[in-house]
């Protein structure tokens, strides 16, 4: 059984990690936490369990191993200005999963920043229709049999190999322009 001193502990770490952002969302997978806390994986999906669906204080969503903090918004963002809009903006292009971004805006009340927040979730919205996903909101935590998933991505697309990728034709084209007569 967990001590309330160990949910306490957990629940810190979650809103203080050297991961965290302003938005609330940010990637961690469960071999970090357990890792960094000292648990046993077991005993990190069990804290998450029991904070997904218990507390319904996160969600956590194991393909893009995003985790969001419901009530990050309502008690850090309070004020705006450019610098802080700015910060929360770039935040915001980094989630992959926007349900997420749909959830942690829930709990926004300055208006300004609910704006932002409401404008990813209208992008999310476009770019999932157009993908046919479906996705329970009580599903944002899957379960293993008994296997750490962390290292697997049913997909291997990033932004970083993409942009790599351009560069790389970019620098072709521009050898090409130089010399044409190089095969």
């Amino acid at each position: 059984m967990l001590s309330f001193g160990k949910i306490q502990y957990f629940y810190l770490y979650l809103l203080t990690n050297p991961k965290t952002t302003q938005i609330g969302i940010y990637t961690i997978t469960r071999k970090q936490l357990a890792f960094t806390l000292g648990y046993s994986i077991e005993k990190v999906h069990s804290l998450m369990e029991r904070f997904i669906n218990q507390y319904k204080l996160i969600r956590y969503y194991p393909e893009t191993r995003e985790l969001a903090i419901k009530n990050r918004g309502k008690d850090n963002l309070h004020k705006g200005g450019k610098p802080i809009m700015d910060c929360i903006y770039s935040e915001l292009k980094e989630v992959q999963d926007t349900s997420l971004v749909q959830y942690v805006l829930e709990h926004i009340l300055k208006n300004d920043i609910r704006s932002l927040y409401e404008s990813f979730c209208e992008q999310g919205r476009i770019v999932f229709d157009q993908e046919d996903r479906d996705l329970d909101e009580n599903d944002t935590y899957k379960e293993t049999d008994g296997e750490e998933d962390d290292n697997s991505f049913t997909h291997r697309y990033t932004i970083r190999g993409q942009k790599e990728n351009e560069k790389e034709n970019e620098k072709e084209k521009q050898q090409q322009d130089l010399y044409p007569n190089v095969v």
